[in-house]
This record gives C-alpha cells, structure tokens and sequence, in this order.
C-alpha cells in the first residue's frame, strides 16, 4: 500500500468517508465509573449515552498506547495519521512516540503526525484533505504541507445541550456551565487556533444558538467554493440535516458532509450535540 490514512476514534465517519478515505481508526478508551470500553466498532453509543446519563461521575477518557499507533503504522510506504488536539489529549503524544518508533526501527516508512488542533468532524475533514491529495501523486512532504496550511485556515464551531460532561472532564469552565445551565443560556463553542475549547457567544434557547451557529459559518468561512463543511451530531441526525440544508441554501461550499458521533464525540458533545467544521 502507497498511503495509509490513520486516525483516532474521535475521527467521526459516515459509510462514504469509510468507502472513500479508508482511514484506520485507533480506539482511545472510555471509562464510566468502573465499566471501561474501547471506542471501536463494537461500541454502541446509545448505550454509552444511557451509561453517562445514570452514572453520578463523568465519563474519563484515555488516549491510545504508542504500541497501539505503531501496529497501525504497518503496510504501507507512506502514512498520515490525524488526532484529536494535543490540547485535549494525550492521543497525539502517543502518535508521536510511536513514529519515533518506527523511524528507530528503521523501516523506511513514512510517517507524518497532524495535529487537528480540533476534533471531530475537523479530523474527518483533514483525512478527507489527505485522501484528495493522495490522488493527484504528490510527494508525501509536498501534502504535509497543504494539510498543515489547511488545517491552520479551519474553523470548528459547537453547540449542546449541556455542558456537564465538559464541565466534569475540565474541559470549560465551571462558571460557563453556570451560564448554560442555569441562566438556560445555550452558549456557541469552538475550537481556537491552537485546539484550546473557548466560548464564542451566548444565545438564550436552543434555536437561536443554532440559527447564530449558521450566522457563524458565513461570517468565518473563506473561499466556500473550494471548501466541504462537515457536520457531526451525536443522535439528532434531524437537527444535522436540517442544519446541512440550511447552510446549502445560504452558502456555496463545495460540499456538505454529516457524519455520526462515535463514542469520545459522544462522551463529551453530548446527546443531542452538533458540531461543524469547515
């Protein structure tokens, strides 16, 4: 094999990325109170919703060995592996040691480690960039390049219907939960340029933060006609699709992708979570 895409299980899939960018997922590992699951295909994320709702804990992640990145690092001459931000995770740490691993190995591989600086349907959308780029027969640094240059120019913006998971797991701030959570503000999230989570706005009720996250996509987007939006959703593919037709009737991007929340999405957007990329 020439190239091998590579990603950890926050890399949201849809049958076609699965058809189409092929990417080998590496599981990170989900612990609610003492029950632990591997992220992979067996997990099902509506019985890992129903598992966080009744436990009194939140949910703990854990990031993939650097043996488990290596194994994955088999079969082919040049591989791109794609992580959750380094901000958020240990994941792309692990990545790291394991190319350093392989390169001491010398097996004359070539491994290159993307940080997202984001998650979700932000990695899928940079193993889509990979996949593309793969296909007109560029050098392996000559698509490092265009990957880090397109993943510098991406937006990820969030909203949910709760902020307790992120809130337990220190990943916002407890007095933005307050403002979620009490005040029945929904507040819009994103990712910022360095993969740290921060909030954007506030908007009261669900349906005006959606009809800002929309308002958003349009003031933050460049140069739409070349770019495809990802949106993934943990269980309100409704909400997704109609977000998806909203932003086609507004907006001229090339394409626009959904994706489903496999389990580390799902820990921490919550049910009913909406997340965009672009």
């Amino acid at each position: 094999m020439k190239y091998k895409i590579v990603g950890d299980s926050c890399f949201d899939r849809s049958a076609y990325i699965d058809e189409y960018v092929k990417p080998q997922i590496v599981p990170l590992t989900i612990r609610v109170d003492e029950l632990e699951l591997r992220d992979d295909e067996k997990l099902d994320p509506l019985e890992l919703i129903r598992l966080i709702k009744e436990s009194q804990n939140g949910p703990k992640t854990a990031a993939p060995s650097p043996h488990d990145f290596l194994l994955s690092y088999q079969d082919a001459e040049n591989v791109f592996v794609v992580t959750l931000s380094s901000k958020l995770s240990g994941t792309y740490s692990s990545a790291m040691v394991a190319k350093t691993m392989k390169e001491e190995g010398g097996a004359g591989t070539f491994v290159h480690v993307f940080d997202s600086k984001s998650a979700t349907s932000a990695e899928t959308l940079i193993g889509l960039k990979i996949r593309e780029l793969t296909e007109q027969e560029l050098e392996p640094q000559e698509i490092v390049e265009q990957v880090e240059g397109y993943i510098a120019g991406m937006n990820t913006l969030f909203i949910l219907e709760s902020l307790d998971t992120l809130i337990k797991a220190g990943r916002v701030s407890r007095l933005a939960g307050l403002i979620g959570n009490v005040l029945s503000i929904k507040p819009v999230m994103g990712a910022d340029k360095e993969g740290n989570i921060y909030l954007v706005e506030k908007a009261r009720g669900s349906n005006r933060a959606f009809g800002r996250l929309v308002e958003l996509v349009g003031e933050r987007a460049v140069g739409m006609e070349s770019r495809v939006l990802g949106i993934s959703h943990v269980n309100c593919r409704e909400k997704a699709e109609r977000l998806r037709d909203e932003i086609k009737e507004k907006y001229s991007f090339r394409d626009v992708i959904i994706v489903e929340a496999r389990g580390i999405t799902t820990v921490y957007a919550g049910e009913g979570g909406i997340v965009v990329s672009f």
